[in-house]
């Protein structure tokens, strides 16, 4: 990795986009990735941009679009009796109406971490007289691995395992985000974790219906430096096309062995709720019928109520790029990532933790 945070190639590259930028015109660029924005805020890259040239943050943080009434649809599976509920860390702080996954493990919920749903399974296969649920979450980054250890289970006849899916897509959202009248962006730089498995081809209607180029990045300083100079370069050329920065992992008909085994396992709901985006049409995914026995949602009852989020939070604003997280008024005050009132705060992917860990919360209230 030295060369990809080689502060001198940095400084070459930002010298670079200095020399490619229109003086007097305003560039507004969007990382889809939350670990761009970390990457970003993590080694200072957008101090080495012009002043013109803004990057503005994503819904690509799989924990923050999580909505509140999925978090309560997971706690009520977690008080099922005789349920281990299992999830990813950071899922276990996010917070629903009637509290987080934690706050239902300390109060006699038997909630466990897992590192991945195989961690999930072989639980299952060591406590055959529970029921075993995982939590799936994530964008097609992490879809295949779940799908993968659904296979498993339906093939070993693992008959206590289920899953409460709540993986989704990432083009849907795109989608919407370039239909909104309030935002207005120049380019993506595209999320390149989703890319593995997709690969760069499902982005090409982005210049094609909406005249904005992509550039697929990988998550070094360098990576991220080199993508914003190629979507310039593209914008003054007069070229709106998708290029893969991130070669070196992203191939760009994406991993199709990977692609294969998610749609033997997964269907498109025809609706799923997103953290301040709304219903979005085909964005989220469910178990397929040949998995039905395995879906958690099927063996039990779950509220399926939707929650409106608190008043004071603005993480929908922030996953569309509409503010800056330390506009939000309870940003750094009542919101920290001690005590999270949303999302954005909670993941280590989130945008409002990488202004608060990389302390740019301060600069930014100087400035205003």
């Amino acid at each position: 990795m030295d060369e990809f945070r080689d502060a001198e190639l940095g400084r070459v590259l930002a010298g670079e986009i200095v020399a490619t930028v229109e003086p007097g015109r305003h560039y507004k660029l969007m990382e889809v990735c939350g670990g761009h924005t970390h990457s970003i805020y993590k080694y200072g890259v957008d101090d080495l941009l012009p002043a013109n040239v803004e990057l503005v943050h994503g819904p690509g943080c799989p924990v923050c679009v999580i909505p509140m009434g999925r978090v309560d649809d997971g706690i009520a599976l977690a008080h099922q009796p005789g349920v281990i509920f299992t999830c990813f860390g950071d899922m276990m702080r996010v917070p629903g109406s009637r509290g987080t996954l934690l706050e239902a493990k300390a109060a006699g919920a038997d909630v466990r971490m897992v590192y991945s749903p195989l961690d999930a399974l072989r639980i299952a296969k060591r406590e055959p007289d529970r029921q075993v649920v995982f939590f799936a979450i994530g964008f097609e980054t992490t879809a295949p691995s779940t799908a993968l250890t659904l296979k498993r289970a339906k093939a070993e006849g693992v008959a206590n395992f289920s899953c409460m899916c709540n993986h989704v897509t990432i083009v849907p959202p795109l989608r919407a985000l370039l239909e909104s009248p309030d935002l207005r962006l120049d380019g993506f730089v595209g999320p390149g974790h989703v890319s593995t498995v997709v690969g760069a081809r499902p982005f090409e209607f982005i210049p094609a219906d909406y005249d904005k180029p992509v550039v697929i990045s990988g998550f070094e300083p360098v990576d991220i430096l080199q993508s914003v100079l190629m979507i310039l370069r593209q914008l003054r050329d007069g070229r709106r096309e998708v290029e893969n920065q991130y070669k070196r992992v992203v191939p760009y008909d994406g991993n199709l062995r990977a692609l294969e085994v998610m749609q033997e396992v997964f269907a498109l709901r025809p609706h799923f709720e997103w953290r301040g985006l709304g219903f979005i049409s085909q964005s989220g995914l469910r178990l397929s019928d040949a998995y039905a026995e395995l879906d958690a949602e099927r063996r039990w009852p779950v509220p399926g109520v939707r929650v409106a989020d608190p008043k004071a939070c603005q993480c929908g604003e922030v996953l569309k790029g509409v503010i800056k997280p330390w506009e939000c008024k309870v940003f750094g005050t009542a919101c920290t990532p001690e005590r999270p009132i949303g999302t954005c705060m909670v993941s280590s992917e989130g945008a409002c933790a990488a202004y608060y860990n990389y302390g740019r919360f301060a600069r930014e209230r100087e400035v205003v």
